[in-house]
Formats: structure tokens, sequence, C-alpha cells
């Protein structure tokens, strides 16, 4: 955890100075944290409002916060996606459940999924925006669904359709189905 102070005024100014796609912002008694999605790293800030504290620049004044950086993937979350992506044959990180997909590029896998009758596993990652930013840069891929077979990042909607018209998929299952 790197602790640094930077002189923005609104969380706007902050992820003007980053390659930010989209900021996400939760509130806490005293604290603030935001969480920037940057195509190369996503970074979490927090602040708390005792150390926030306001100087005089001249005739303007400058808010400053004490922020913390994060990266999401933690050593912690590393070892625990290495264990669950090891620990079953076919492991789905999607929006929503098998049962209840809330994506249709989620449903789409699972209905491929489906179509061989292979047992899988689903982690939803809407219920955790830490794992969802940590698989991100664990699997150096941006967007969901990820499969993951036999402990390896197989890939997203895309790859997963078109290796299922092309018989890709069919192979790779039996395989390690098989093993």
């Amino acid at each position: 955890m790197m602790s640094c102070v930077l002189g923005f005024e609104t969380t706007a100014a902050i992820a003007s100075s980053f390659p930010v796609s989209s900021v996400t912002k939760t509130t806490s008694t005293n604290t603030h944290s935001t969480l920037l999605h940057c195509p190369t790293r996503p970074l979490i800030f927090t602040s708390s409002s005792s150390s926030s504290r306001t100087i005089l620049n001249g005739s303007s004044s400058t808010r400053l916060a004490s922020i913390r950086c994060f990266s999401a993937l933690t050593p912690e979350l590393k070892t625990t996606l290495d264990k669950v992506v090891t620990s079953h044959k076919v492991v789905l990180f999607m929006k929503g459940t098998k049962d209840f997909p809330q994506c249709g590029f989620s449903n789409t896998v699972v209905q491929i999924l489906r179509s061989f009758n292979v047992p899988f596993e689903t982690i939803n990652i809407l219920e955790n925006e830490i794992l969802r930013q940590g698989l991100k840069q664990y699997s150096n891929w941006p967007t969901f669904p990820q499969l993951y077979i036999e402990g390896e990042f197989f890939g997203g909607c895309d790859i997963t359709v078109e290796a299922y018209k092309n018989g890709q998929l069919q192979e790779i299952l039996e395989k390690a189905m098989c093993s």
C-alpha cells in the first residue's frame, strides 16, 4: 500500500490525471473511496475527511487529501484466484449466475457450456468490485465473462463463440473432462 498526498480539488481532477475510463465512488462515515477504472491498472483512492486540509496558494486555495493507492490485485486475491481456477476444471467469472445471467455475453457463454453438458462453476463478479477489477489484472483481459479451463484463461465471449463454432472448444473441454 502506497500513501501519497495529491493536490486535487475533486475526484474528476484526480481522474483527469490518469487514463481513466470510469469512476466509482463509495462513502462511509468520514471516509470516501473512489475506484478509478484505468486500462492499465485499476486504482482505489481512499481519503478520510479528517485528513483533508486546505492550504492557501496566493489568492486561491487547494484542498489536499491524504490518499492511499491500492492495486486491485493484491497477493491475497491472486492466491485465492489461483485456488479457484485450479479447483474446478471449468470456471466462468460472469455477470450474474448460470441460473440468472445478468448480461447477454455471460448468458451466451453459459448456454455454450450447457450445450456440452460439462460441469462448470460460476462466480458472480457483480457482487464484489475489488474481485471484478482484480480479475482484469489477473487475466490481463478487460471484459467479462472470463472463462478458465483447467486453470488457464481461455477467453471472453467472442473467443468462446469462435472456438465453439470451429470445434476447438469441444476438443478442449473433452480433453479437460478426461484428465
